[in-house]
């Protein structure tokens, strides 16, 4: 699923802070990771950086991963070789302040993830299997890190095609799953809201979305091709995997699907 995961580590966040185990949006960050005080002591404007700007990749924070990390632009592949994740991504310049632009920043779901295992006492994907997969009946999944008890939270998720659909699935339901509540509701519209635009889409906590007026669907995207998209008003759930992997046209793969044969089956449906 490659980066489609961080949308599902953004699910997973609003699970555990309605369970009172992680920090809301407006927390500082650095009340949060006191044992990387060096690097918010350091640059004292660190500190101002929230959960929020987690959330919405607003750090203010240099991060690049337009290229490999030969070419010394691959910042998430950087952290996952260093030894201290989170102490990575926090020793990272300030560009601007917190909340200025958006920055495309597998850094921040890690710290994401982190806040999850300090609050839970579980890895992401020990959480996940528990609040998330089991509920909705989802066995074959797998999440790949540099260690088992290390998934890598941006990138590392894999499953069936069908198992993202029932995720999607709860999505559209409102966060209900045959009766039970999954997902908080107003952890979803919080997420699937505009915080930051960035071009033709905008941003959320962890998904991306039209830059308009009630977005009619919000999406995860991954390298390769893979697309996770929902249209929360129609009940609609879009699923494209593919391994066009590194590939600066992949992105056209699930757009062409979704325009040339989704689009019309839809419009055959309804009649149009």
């Amino acid at each position: 699923m490659r980066s489609v995961t961080k949308s599902i580590t953004g699910l997973l966040y609003g699970i555990a802070l309605a369970e009172g185990l992680v920090p809301p949006p407006d927390a500082p960050l650095h009340a949060h990771l006191p044992d990387q005080a060096a690097h918010f002591e350091a640059d004292p404007r660190k500190r101002a950086i929230t959960v929020r700007h987690v959330l919405t990749m607003t750090m203010g924070l240099e991060w690049d991963e337009s290229g490999t990390i030969e070419q010394g632009r691959m910042d998430e592949i950087a952290m996952e070789r260093a030894a201290d994740r989170i102490g990575f991504v926090l020793s990272r310049p300030v560009a601007e302040p917190p909340g200025t632009r958006w920055r495309y920043s597998g850094g921040a779901t890690a710290i994401l993830a982190e806040l999850i295992r300090r609050g839970t006492g579980k890895h992401v994907g020990a959480y996940a299997e528990e609040k998330l997969f089991a509920p909705l009946g989802i066995v074959n999944w797998g999440w790949s890190g540099r260690t088992a008890e290390e998934p890598a939270a941006a990138s590392g998720l894999a499953m069936t095609a069908r198992d993202l659909g029932r995720i999607g699935l709860m999505i559209a339901a409102d966060g209900m799953w045959e009766g039970r509540r999954i997902v908080p509701s107003d952890w979803l519209a919080e997420s699937f809201s505009r915080h930051v635009e960035i071009g033709e889409l905008a941003y959320g906590y962890q998904w991306y979305m039209p830059n308009m007026e009630d977005p009619p669907w919000v999406a995860g995207f991954g390298n390769g091709g893979q697309r996770f998209s929902v249209n929360r008003g129609r009940g609609l759930v879009f699923v494209a995997y593919a391994g066009l992997y590194w590939n600066p046209e992949a992105w056209r793969l699930p757009l062409t699907v979704s325009m040339d044969f989704l689009g019309p089956a839809l419009e055959a449906a309804e009649g149009r």
